[in-house]
C-alpha cells in the first residue's frame, strides 16, 4: 500500500429487517430504529440505522481491504448524518470507500474512510490505522 492507493467501494444494503437483527444483537431497542412515529416525533426524517451499525460496516470494509480484523490497530469516526431506512423491501445502501492517506514512520498505514448514503456523507473524519498487509504474512 502506498499513499493514494484507493480501495474498491463496498456496498451494504440496510433494510428494516437488518435494523431488527442488529437491535437484537446489540440490545439497542431505541424506537428511533424501528418506529417512524417515534423517529419523526424527535425530529428525525424517519427510522434511522444505529450509528454503531454504520461504523461497524465501515470497519468491515476496512477488514476486507487489509486482510482481516487482526490488521486493524485503531478505527475512529464521528457520526455526520443519519442513515434513513425506508419501510420497504429495498431499504437503502451505505457505500464505504477508502484511500491510503499516509504511511507512518512505524510502518502503520492510515486509511481515510468515506461512508455515504444517498450521496450524503454519514461518517465524518473516519480513519483506520492498520498494519501493512504485506507485513501480515
Amino acid at each position: 500500500m502506498q499513499p493514494g492507493t484507493e480501495f474498491p467501494a463496498q456496498t451494504y444494503q440496510l433494510t428494516r429487517a437488518t435494523l431488527v437483527r442488529y437491535a437484537g444483537a446489540s440490545g439497542d431497542f431505541n424506537p428511533i430504529h424501528w418506529s417512524d412515529r417515534q423517529a419523526t416525533a424527535v425530529g428525525l426524517p424517519g427510522v434511522i440505522a444505529h450509528g454503531m451499525l454504520t461504523m461497524g460496516l465501515a470497519g468491515q470494509a476496512v477488514a476486507c481491504w487489509v486482510g482481516g480484523t487482526a490488521a486493524i490497530v485503531e478505527f475512529s469516526t464521528r457520526f455526520a448524518n443519519p442513515v434513513v431506512v425506508p419501510d420497504d423491501d429495498k431499504g437503502t445502501e451505505v457505500v464505504i470507500s477508502g484511500v491510503v492517506k499516509k504511511i507512518h514512520e512505524d510502518g502503520l498505514v492510515q486509511i481515510d474512510v468515506t461512508a455515504t448514503c444517498q450521496g450524503d456523507k454519514v461518517l465524518g473524519a473516519a480513519k483506520a490505522l492498520v498494519r501493512n498487509h504485506e507485513d501480515n504474512r
